[in-house]
């Protein structure tokens, strides 16, 4: 058991110092809380597990403690989905999210008689708990497997939703797709997989620690993956702030009225101007992970208002503006018959980063596929 006292050690310590560093990370912050907020429970947990295994003859109220934080499993897989719907969405914990929080609290409920069990009968309660088999509370077991896969499969459900139409719309989707997030739940389905099996029949040398020490890895893992996750974008939120900057009505039917100030302001034309010149002379474009802070900080105007120029003066939202400037370059190379590089090369070089991506654009915008356009107008300049 010495092992295991020093790896849930570290775990804990690891869990406690990935929750600080994600709480006070700027991108993606709403999503980085609910995870630092989860790590912190897993810390709180791999702690009591230590302080039970390091320890003799554990007092009762230690032993309280552990049988408490062994509920604690009931909040991971819909801290997973919670986690998933902030990054993919935008949306930060609301108090209508303690609905997601209600198989832990039922179960809280459920087990209280245990949780108050005299000091007595607390030790052999504990021990009867995880040494029998079959599993006295067969029901507990039950519940928290299918409770929990549920939210892990929802929120699988959400990435591949997501994964979808950001691989249909932009082209530094490969940053932002959580191809990594995605693969990571999978590993999460096989470990509860493994443990439902566990339960059922004894499997050599998989036992309740090593199961709970993956399922802590797994989380810790999420947390350094974070910590590298660039900015992600919900769609669904760009065209909502393009619609209120427009001026278009809202669920009420009556203008927002900002718009209207927008149609009369006098630096539209300005603003149409400098950003012709970032993207024909600058080619800023090229950026593969560009986004639209970054080139209203490069033109010097707010951030709304270069959004308000593109969706109503340059057709589109910002990415189909900047997938439009990358598609016209990428056919005025293909047009180049001195130009031998290949059409994966020149996608790269106009600002894509996944070839699926830049095919399905092109063919989009050209109307054929790149290797078609390219046969067909090697050698012509393209059309305008």
């Amino acid at each position: 058991m010495n092992v295991w006292v020093t790896i849930y050690a570290i775990g804990a310590a690891e869990a406690v110092l990935l929750a600080l560093a994600l709480w006070w990370r700027t991108s993606n912050p709403q999503a980085n809380r609910i995870l630092a907020v989860w790590l912190g429970i897993v810390g709180v947990d791999l702690t009591v597990k230590a302080f039970y295994l390091a320890s003799p003859g554990p007092a009762p109220d230690l032993l309280r403690a552990s049988r408490f934080v062994a509920l604690f499993p009931f909040l991971y897989g819909s801290l997973f989905y919670l986690y998933v719907r902030a990054l993919t969405m935008a949306r930060g914990f609301a108090l209508r999210d303690v609905k997601h929080l209600a198989g832990f609290l039922l179960m809280c409920a459920l087990t209280a008689s245990w949780l108050l069990t005299g000091p007595k009968h607390i030790g052999g309660e504990f021990t009867f708990w995880f040494t029998s088999r079959p599993p006295p509370y067969w029901w507990y077991n039950a519940s928290l497997f299918i409770y929990s896969l549920s939210y892990v499969i929802a929120a699988l459900v959400s990435i591949q939703r997501y994964r979808r139409v950001l691989l249909q719309r932009r082209s530094d989707a490969d940053r932002m797709s959580l191809r990594w997030l995605f693969t990571l739940g999978i590993g999460q389905i096989i470990i509860w997989c493994i443990a439902t099996a566990q339960v059922l029949v004894r499997i050599p040398f998989v036992d309740y620690y090593l199961i709970y020490g993956a399922v802590a890895a797994w989380v810790c893992v999420v947390g350094w993956f974070s910590l590298g996750q660039p900015p992600v974008v919900d769609e669904s939120l760009e065209h909502v702030s393009a619609a209120s900057v427009d001026g278009t009505r809202d669920g009420s039917g009556e203008s927002s009225g900002e718009g209207d100030a927008l149609d009369d302001d006098a630096r539209f034309p300005a603003v149409e101007v400098r950003l012709s010149q970032l993207m024909t002379r600058d080619a800023l474009y090229r950026e593969p992970a560009l986004t639209i802070g970054q080139v209203a900080k490069r033109s010097g105007y707010p951030e709304y208002l270069v959004s308000a120029v593109i969706n109503r003066r340059l057709g589109g939202n910002f990415w189909d503006y900047i997938n439009r400037h990358r598609i016209d370059a990428a056919r005025t190379c293909f047009a180049d018959r001195d130009d031998v590089r290949t059409i994966l090369e020149i996608a790269y070089a106009c600002g894509f980063t996944s070839k699926s991506t830049f095919n399905a654009a092109f063919k989009r915008q050209a109307g054929q596929t790149p290797s078609a356009y390219r046969e067909q107008h090697a050698g012509r300049s393209p059309p305008a």
